[in-house]
């Protein structure tokens, strides 16, 4: 969706996605908040009349979030895209084990350790959100929501599934432009922009994440801030395959499903749409599920509900 909208004329977003400013309570390591100097420099190009955006996905587990961007922008408009939580658990993962946030490669072996991190234990040597490994505190959708609802109010929030995204791309897109108040009449090409990634080499990732000391103050010294990010973006990207993953357990996609059960009854009450068929039987939700290689629901270097 950021990138699509990306493409309206009459909205303006910043190329680089996953802008953290806001979020003061979130524990993101190796990534310190930025100045408000830095963080505005990245809407400088931005042409009078045109409307600002910008997304970080992570804004809407924190607890300060809502707030923080309302004392900012007591105006903004906020979109939310929400996705079973199954299904975007399994994503999550996969994006941890692509950025480094993650070392056990098996989801269910992951879910397995969540007592453990929560006690500060099996923590990647590489991670950057240690919290956000404990999977099962992050699909909090209705206590997540109801704290963007209390703050901006109902008709400031749009609330986007996945489900209808997936399945109505094009729909899904026009009614996020009426909400946001913009022509409804341009569609960009609906490709798909952030399939399934694996990491090709794990020496490599751990190279770029944690690079010897001496050679990392020689670059830095010589080499220029942009020119070293785009060098480590590029590399990044050259180190990534985009397989595609096995579908979800039957029993793990059971399991998480009895879990979350509770948590999709509020939010189906709170956005008056029912959500049973989330957390339906694996055998009777099969033919319904959206494919695992559409548009992914999560950011790049720090990811995703």
């Amino acid at each position: 969706m950021y990138e699509y909208l990306r493409k309206h004329p009459d909205l303006f977003l910043p190329e680089k996605k996953e802008l953290r400013y806001f979020g003061t309570d979130l524990d993101v390591r190796g990534f310190p908040n930025r100045q408000l100097d830095e963080y505005l420099s990245f809407f400088a190009d931005a042409t009078p009349g045109r409307r600002i955006g910008t997304a970080y996905v992570w804004y809407l587990y924190s607890k300060t979030a809502a707030a923080e961007i309302s004392a900012f922008a007591p105006k903004a408009q906020i979109i939310v895209m929400l996705r079973r939580p199954a299904d975007m658990l399994y994503s999550l993962h996969s994006e941890h084990l692509s950025n480094g946030n993650e070392d056990l490669a098996s989801f269910e072996e992951a879910l397995a350790a969540e007592p453990d991190r929560r006690a500060g234990r099996r923590i990647p040597r590489h991670a950057h959100h240690p919290r956000a490994l404990l999977y099962s505190e992050v699909p909090r959708y209705a206590e997540q929501l109801t704290r963007y609802l209390s703050v901006f109010g109902r008709n400031r929030v749009h609330v986007v599934l996945f489900d209808d995204f997936a399945s109505d791309t094009a729909g899904s897109y026009r009614e996020t432009l009426r909400f946001l108040q913009v022509r409804e009449d341009f569609a960009p090409s609906f490709e798909v922009i952030n399939p399934n990634k694996r990491v090709r080499s794990e020496a490599v990732r751990h190279f770029l994440a944690r690079p010897p000391e001496l050679p990392r103050r020689i670059i830095k010294a010589a080499v220029p801030a942009p020119i070293r990010r785009t060098i480590f973006e590029r590399a990044t990207r050259l180190n990534l395959a985009t397989p595609r993953r096995a579908p979800l357990s039957d029993a793990t996609r059971d399991r998480l499903n009895d879990l979350f059960r509770p948590e999709v009854d509020r939010l189906s009450d709170l956005l008056g749409r029912d959500l049973r068929h989330w957390v339906e039987p694996a055998s009777e939700a099969s033919s319904r599920l959206p494919g695992s290689e559409g548009p992914e629901v999560g950011g790049q270097a720090e990811t995703s509900p």
